[in-house]
């Protein structure tokens, strides 16, 4: 037999090797298909794993695994033969997964519901600098919801990978000064059980269950098609980050499916000591970031997209969970690992900073090179223009969050990430248009997504065709996008905020594969599209640096003093003026809440 290194299946010298980790089964079996033909070959236990060398080249081939062994939910033994069972390591699927209860019904056997992975062999592709700088603008997108309502995609195109490498999409991703696009989950995922029955999906992503095979629907072509998105991207001076999920699999509770990781390996997921599942998570259970072999596979999955399809970087759903081993560790070996690693060291990565574990705020304490989502910028600059917080926060948000990141130097840029909305909340427009989250539409009573918005609406809650709430409404988006592309530290926009997008006041949009959830390309706001046009032009070609805050700033009053401690202190003011003179120009920001103005000088 041919020495195995590597876990997943591989094409070498007209020889296919495959290996999985499961330390506790006592037999498994490789399982090819022909159709609906399946054909089981027994493995052989190589320490914790279990090899199979066979003497042709499957590419193409699709196959699974299945797994014997005890059975004891209660002790974490979860095999069961009926079952089949995906790939860990598995880079391409020949179908999207389906829930049904049987995928966690003892001796049920799951051929027929489970995806086949692909043997696959992908080209490495030449190592290249990350196309990303930190200050930039980066663009949150859904895949799908982003372009199946796009006019200029062709139909057969929409709500896939390939056609974000449309002309027109690429034209208006340049319009705005983009940065680099960050792509929601794209993973292979499963609904969870409470969806099916409301005739509803996760249009999202964040319930994976193969942490590197692409999701057939959303990636048709596989490898080859998100490699060639992201050339064309890379060409359009774009870079691409990818949002991944590694802190729970769509594998659920203990009356969820055996799918994966459950049937192979269950000691992959954190458990207490009376044996039931942590859920750090909310979702049911939360991977074990103090195992090295979860670790190992985060590793591998990260550098197979850079590797392979040339990713720039990551952002981390749920991102604490990476350093709990159980409790947060800002020196969790993950980041060591990371760094240490020659093909990821220099990618960009942003972690959403918080779970719902013990301890689960950790905004500020990621490693220094880590970027960081800012929802106090979000939520304190809300406030603000609603009424709420006073200008000293205000301009601590704008500056670069000091109170959080602590202050910045020339060699570390700002660590924050600035946004006004992403995908888990109100869009923008719905900010200043909904003071209450209306839900009905998710089928549980309108009581998901988060109740404190920091959101108002003019009096009028929803649509409004009076000209004057009309007018306020616009005035509040530009103020507060002015505000955003103003501020120090990198800014994130959400696809569609750009033009006025709304959700219908559903600010949990996570099950709307439909229109409330996809953008609208035909109802944009061009005179809002246009102004934040000017924002981002203003913001990539001024004469300042965004990734840090200038040290010769100079804050004004109203008046065209400088700003005094009582100005900073009264909870009314609602002035701000901020220069900077350069060898070449002048560079700043003026804040007026009494005029709804935040403007951008330079």
């Amino acid at each position: 037999m041919t020495p195995y290194r590597t876990l997943g299946a591989h094409v070498l010298d007209g020889r296919t090797h495959f290996a999985v980790r499961s330390p506790h089964a006592d037999q498994l079996w490789l399982c090819l298909f022909d159709g609906p033909e399946e054909t089981r070959y027994p493995m052989l236990r190589q320490g914790p794993n279990w090899v199979l060398d066979l003497p042709a080249d499957l590419s193409g081939t699709l196959y699974g695994y299945r797994a014997a062994g005890e059975w004891a939910p209660e002790r974490g033994r979860w095999f069961d033969p009926a079952k089949l069972l995906v790939d860990p390591y598995a880079t391409e699927l020949d179908r999207r997964f389906v829930q049904d209860p049987r995928l966690g019904w003892y001796g049920e056997d799951t051929a027929d519901l489970i995806p086949r992975a692909i043997v696959a062999t992908h080209e490495i592709l030449p190592a290249k600098p990350p196309f990303f700088a930190v200050g930039g603008l980066v663009y949150e997108l859904n895949v799908r919801a982003f372009t199946m309502l796009h006019p200029d995609v062709p139909e057969a195109l929409r709500g896939t990978i390939g056609a974000l490498a449309h002309p027109a999409i690429v034209a208006h991703l340049q319009r705005l000064k983009v940065t680099a696009i960050e792509l929601m989950p794209i993973v292979a995922w499963i609904d969870e059980r409470h969806l099916p029955p409301l005739g509803l999906v996760n249009a999202w992503g964040y319930n994976p269950v193969a942490m590197m095979a692409l999701d057939p629907g959303l990636c048709p072509g596989g490898v080859a098609e998100l490699r060639e998105t992201v050339a064309v991207l890379h060409a359009a001076g774009i870079g691409v980050i990818l949002d991944l999920v590694f802190n729970h699999s769509g594998e659920s509770d203990v009356h969820g499916g055996i799918l994966s990781l459950r049937g192979l390996d269950n000691a992959a997921y954190s458990h207490a000591r009376n044996g039931t599942l942590i859920n750090d998570t909310g979702c049911g259970n939360t991977l074990d970031f103090a195992n090295p072999d979860v670790r190992r596979l985060t590793i591998d999955a990260l550098r197979h997209f850079v590797g392979c399809c040339g990713i720039d970087g990551f952002r981390f759903d749920l991102a604490p969970i990476l350093a709990r081993g159980p409790g947060f560790d800002r020196n969790a070996p993950i980041f060591a690992e990371i760094d240490a690693d020659p093909l990821l060291a220099d990618r960009i990565f942003i972690a959403e900073p918080w779970d719902i574990g013990p301890g689960g705020y950790q905004l500020g304490k990621f490693p220094r090179n880590w970027l960081e989502w800012n929802d106090r910028f979000r939520d304190d600059v809300r406030r603000f223009w609603k009424g709420e917080a006073g200008i000293g926060i205000l301009a601590t948000r704008i500056s670069g969050s000091s109170d959080v990141f602590g202050p910045s130097a020339p060699r570390a840029p700002c660590r924050s990430v600035n946004f006004l909305a992403a995908h888990d909340g109100f869009t923008l427009a719905d900010t200043v248009t909904f003071e209450h989250r209306h839900n009905d539409a998710n089928g549980e009573n309108n009581r998901d997504g988060h109740s404190e918005n920091f959101s108002w609406n003019h009096g009028v809650e929803g649509h409004s065709d009076d000209p004057a709430v009309i007018a306020a409404r616009g005035a509040d988006l530009k103020a507060l996008l002015g505000t955003l592309f103003a501020s120090t530290g990198t800014v994130m926009l959400t696809a569609g905020d750009e033009f006025g997008r709304t959700q219908q006041g559903n600010n949990n949009a996570y099950c709307q594969d439909n229109e409330i959830g996809w953008v609208d390309w035909s109802a944009r706001d061009t005179d809002l599209e246009v102004f934040v046009r000017g924002l981002a032009a203003t913001r990539a070609e001024g004469p300042v640096s965004y990734a840090n805050f200038p040290k010769a700033a100079r804050w004004l009053s109203r008046e065209a003093g400088d700003m005094g401690v009582a100005d900073w202190e009264s909870p009314g003011a609602g002035y701000l003026r901020c220069e900077v003179h350069t060898n070449t120009a002048m560079w700043g920001f003026t804040i007026d809440r009494d005029a709804s103005i935040a403007a951008i000088k330079r």
